[in-house]
């Protein structure tokens, strides 16, 4: 049975990354980081495997729905 996926929140997101906020959030404008999901009304985090994704190849990551158009 496959695990549920984990929201993470940035300070997690920045550790695992190496990026400071700010870069995080121009690649998130640029298209080329996961956006972040809103999961309270002031609050917002990112879902674990998009991170994961990204980590394993930055240069190339896009999100899931374009990832798979070239297949």
């Amino acid at each position: 049975m496959r695990q549920p996926d984990r929201i993470i929140r940035l300070d997690t997101v920045r550790d695992r990354t190496g990026l400071s906020r700010s870069t995080i959030y121009r690649k998130i404008a640029e298209g080329t980081f996961p956006p972040q999901l809103k999961i309270s009304t002031h609050g917002a985090g990112w879902r674990e495997s998009d991170i994961d994704r990204w980590v394993a190849d930055p240069v190339r990551w896009r999100p899931e729905a374009e990832a798979g158009h070239g297949r």
